[in-house]
């Protein structure tokens, strides 16, 4: 665990959360919100929406907490071009990356947990030194896939993790 003074960072009380969220695909369900609440900071993890409107749902997220996002294969609108591909950041000393497609991830880049979606299928394992983190999906379904988000708890003893499945 150590923090880089380049990278945004952020502190948050023990306790509190960072919310993780991806593949909304234009779909911000009222179940995530909910389960995002009280979070300390959001992530998203792209394919927000492909409409000029899906730019609105960043918004709302937003206003809960601090949002960073990344831009993933369907966010093509005129408005998603300012989303960067990749994101580093430090939360309470831990280095996170934020990336859409895990193939997409330097495996030089020096992080503690790589923040990935796509796949739509929830992840949370270590490899290694790294923790290997997907919320999963928490917009439309895709097959037959939970409907999910995510949450860590980033303190001085480690890390907690979740993935929460969304009661739709």
């Amino acid at each position: 665990m150590t923090s880089s003074p380049e990278l945004p960072s952020h502190v948050l009380p023990d306790g509190v959360p960072v919310g993780i969220i991806a593949d909304t695909h234009g779909l911000l369900r009222e179940e995530a919100l909910t389960c995002l609440g009280g979070c300390g900071l959001i992530l998203h993890l792209g394919d927000v929406g492909q409409k000029a409107e899906d730019e609105e749902m960043l918004s709302h997220l937003a206003a809960i907490a601090p949002l960073y996002t990344v831009r993933g294969n369907i966010d093509t609108a005129p408005w998603a071009e300012e989303l960067p591909m990749t994101q580093t950041l430090t939360v309470n000393g831990w280095r996170l990356h934020l990336v859409h497609r895990l193939e997409d991830f330097d495996a030089a880049t020096p992080c503690d947990v790589i923040l990935h979606g796509h796949s739509h299928k929830p992840r949370n394992e270590w490899q290694g030194e790294r923790l290997l983190f997907n919320p999963g999906a928490a917009g439309k379904r895709r097959f037959k896939l939970p409907i999910t988000v995510g949450k860590l708890w980033l303190g001085d003893a480690g890390i907690r993790r979740a993935i929460l499945h969304l009661p739709i």
